[in-house]
């Protein structure tokens, strides 16, 4: 296919584009295909970056989670806009995303969060998410905690 006709391809239905090359890239990449680079800044426009996982996507947009109080959920409050960068390395390929960023439902954050390991979902707690802890015995106090508190 030439780039001509690629490009207007793309332009036509990038989503078809965008599922096209995700595909190949969950056959190819030798881990985490839904890797994807997560561009924010802070309402004065200093930048900030971080892997994060793509969990969902469609025609309205592609969904990862955050925890709200961590510096990207904070930055994405007060500045929505954000940019997404997807590099498959086996394909040699990457694709830049920006736009708008909106909070999926309540409902759709608690069904992801119910399918996530009972150990992630502890550790998710336990960790106060982006938040410096004095030490390992603080994480593991605060994790026995959480344990205790939602047996099984």
């Amino acid at each position: 296919m030439s780039d001509t006709s690629q490009s207007a391809e793309t332009a036509a239905d990038p989503f078809r584009h965008f599922q096209d090359w995700f595909a190949e890239a969950e056959r190819t990449e030798a881990a985490n295909a839904n890797a994807m680079t997560v561009a924010t800044c802070t309402k004065d426009g200093v930048p900030s970056a971080r892997v994060v996982l793509l969990k969902d996507w469609n025609s309205a947009g592609f969904v990862f989670y955050t925890n709200k109080d961590s510096r990207k959920g904070n930055e994405l409050a007060g500045n929505p806009r954000a940019a997404l960068l997807f590099y498959w390395r086996s394909l040699g390929r990457q694709i830049r995303i920006d736009g708008t960023v909106q909070d999926v439902s309540d409902a759709e954050a608690d069904a992801y969060f119910a399918t996530r390991p009972r150990v992630s979902r502890l550790g998710a707690w336990a960790s106060i998410q982006s938040r410096p802890l004095a030490d390992r015995e603080v994480l593991k106090r605060r994790l026995e905690e959480f344990e205790a508190m939602y047996p099984g």
